[in-house]
């Protein structure tokens, strides 16, 4: 379980984002969902360990990570642009962290997540040559290899479209369920958050708005910002939130 207490964050004396509190619990998947400059990338960057809160405390399985550093926590990112080095091929840059990791993973253990996101056909292509899905898959794979404690991911359909963009989010669902890997994303897209988490975190000028299952969000907001935010949103994807939740929110 992560649990975030009171956690706040200044920058030159402005308030990012102020007393967040969160549970989540193993293998759960939770976007972090909000207009631009809210709050959430910051959040997730506290918590993958790369900012330091000013206040609050992180907790994870009952043991205070608050100073801990983002290589002590052991929680991994797939950064909204993949990350990926162009000069090596998919293979290469799947394996390329392990290198420096003291227990790495057998050839057969990376190859059960290479079978998992169907990339073997692509292994031996360089980054250039590959599509937008197939790139998010070996960023994804990278991620994995390294068995990451907690998996956050930035934006991670933003740079993808129609069927590949349905085909990620089948992965991510996937991957959080058959090795109950926590989750956390970041999105300012209602309707991937709400079809893609378990919950979803509203954040609005650095504060919670509401943190509940998609359906308490579309059937119980809590203020008229979630109302307003989610249903402006959704009035211009309503097909997919129809075929999730039913005609009352198409």
């Amino acid at each position: 379980m992560l649990e975030l207490k009171n956690i706040s964050k200044n920058y030159k004396n402005k308030k990012v984002i102020e007393n967040i509190n969160l549970s989540i619990q193993s293998g759960e998947i939770v976007s972090l969902l909000g207009p631009s400059g809210c709050g959430k990338t910051t959040l997730l960057n506290i918590i993958l360990g790369l900012t330091q809160q000013t206040d609050g405390q992180l907790f994870f399985n009952g043991q205070d990570i608050s100073k801990q550093s983002m290589q002590d926590r052991g929680f991994n990112i797939v950064f909204q642009d993949f990350a990926l080095f162009p000069h090596l091929n998919a293979y290469d840059n799947i394996v390329y962290g392990l290198k420096n990791k003291k227990e790495g993973m057998s050839k057969m253990e990376v190859q059960e997540y290479i079978d998992f996101l169907e990339l073997t056909p692509h292994l031996h292509k360089k980054i250039h040559e590959l599509s937008g899905g197939q790139k998010q898959r070996v960023s994804i794979a990278r991620t994995l290899v390294m068995q990451p404690k907690i998996l956050l991911l930035d934006e991670p359909l933003s740079a993808l479209d129609g069927v590949i963009k349905e085909s990620i989010k089948e992965r991510i669902q996937s991957i959080a369920r058959q090795f109950n890997l926590t989750t956390i994303i970041v999105t300012h897209d209602p309707e991937e958050a709400l079809t893609l988490s378990d919950k979803v975190l509203i954040i609005n000028e650095g504060t919670v708005s509401q943190f509940g299952t998609p359906q308490e969000i579309l059937n119980m907001p809590e203020n008229k910002f979630v109302e307003d935010f989610i249903l402006r949103q959704l009035r211009i994807k309503r097909h997919n939130i129809y075929q999730l939740f039913g005609e009352s929110y198409a």
